[in-house]
C-alpha cells in the first residue's frame, strides 16, 4: 500500500514540511554526486551505536562525532527508494501535523522524534558497527501524532495485490495502525536473529516504534497543555 493524499484540507502553507522534503533531497543529492560513494557518505555522518557508547573510538577515520550525527543522520538515506518512500510518507502525513502544531512547534517535535528514534536504535545495538541513517524515525513520530489527531481521515492509498491495482480512500487509523503492528512485529522478529540482534544491517524497525510512541505521547502531552490552558483562560 502507498498512500498517496489525505483529503484533509489544511489552513497553512506547509513550508517546514517542503523544507524538510528539500534538505534530505539535497543532501542526496550530494551523497551521490561527491567523489567516493553512498557507502561511504552513510559511514561518516550516520549514527554508528559503537561509536556513541564509545567516543573517539570511531573505526574509520572522518567519522563525524556521534553526538553530531544524531542530527546528520536522519537527513541521510541509502538509495532512492529509501528517500522516495519517507518523503512520500512526510509529505501526506506532515502537512496537517505542521498545520495543527504550528511551524516551529513540528519543527522541533520532527527533530526530537527523529533523535529519540535513533538514541532507541542505539540503546538497543550499543556495539553494532552498522551505521543507521534515515529520516523514518521522524517521519514515525509524525504518523503517531497523525494516528491520535486525525483517525478518521481518508488516505487515498495505491493498492496492488497482484493484479489488483486501485486507490482506495482508508481511514489513517487504519492505514498507521497496521503500520505500527507490522513494524512491532518486525522488531520482535528481529530480536529473534543473530544478525538482527547484533543490529547488522536491514531496517532499524525498532526506531520506527519508538518514533511512532513518542508522537503519540507528545500529541497526548500537547493536547492535556492545550486543554488546560484554555481551562486557566475560562
Amino acid at each position: 500500500m502507498f498512500p498517496l493524499y489525505s483529503d484533509r484540507p489544511i489552513s497553512t502553507f506547509p513550508f517546514i514540511t517542503i523544507l524538510l522534503i528539500i534538505i534530505n533531497v539535497i543532501v542526496f543529492w550530494m551523497q551521490i554526486t561527491t567523489p567516493g560513494s553512498i557507502d561511504r557518505s552513510v559511514f561518516a555522518y550516520g549514527m554508528v551505536p559503537f561509536n556513541f557508547f564509545h567516543p573517539g573510538k570511531a573505526h574509520l577515520p572522518g567519522q563525524l562525532h556521534p553526538h553530531l550525527a544524531l542530527l546528520t543522520s536522519m537527513f541521510m538515506h541509502g538509495g532512492f527508494l529509501h528517500l522516495g518512500g519517507n518523503m512520500l510518507y512526510l509529505w501526506v502525513f506532515g502537512r496537517n501535523i505542521e498545520d495543527d502544531f504550528g511551524h516551529f512547534r513540528f519543527l522541533l517535535f520532527y527533530l526530537a522524534a527523529g533523535i529519540l528514534a535513533t538514541l532507541a536504535f542505539a540503546y538497543a545495538f550499543p556495539s553494532s558497527n552498522i551505521p543507521l541513517v534515515g529520516a523514518s524515525g521522524a517521519i514515525a513520530g509524525v504518523l503517531g501524532a497523525y494516528f491520535l489527531r486525525f483517525p478518521a481521515s481518508r488516505i487515498h492509498t495505491l493498492v496492488i495485490f497482484i493484479i489488483f491495482i486501485r486507490i482506495i480512500p482508508i481511514p489513517a487509523f487504519f492505514i498507521l495502525g497496521l503500520w505500527f503492528f507490522i513494524q512491532i512485529g518486525s522488531s520482535a522478529l528481529t530480536f529473534t536473529t543473530s544478525a538482527g540482534a547484533a543490529g547488522q544491517g536491514g531496517i532499524a524497525f525498532i526506531s520506527h516504534v519508538a518514533g511512532f510512541v513518542f508522537g503519540m505521547v507528545f500529541t497526548i502531552w500537547w493536547l492535556r497543555r492545550n486543554f488546560h490552558s484554555r481551562g486557566r483562560h475560562a
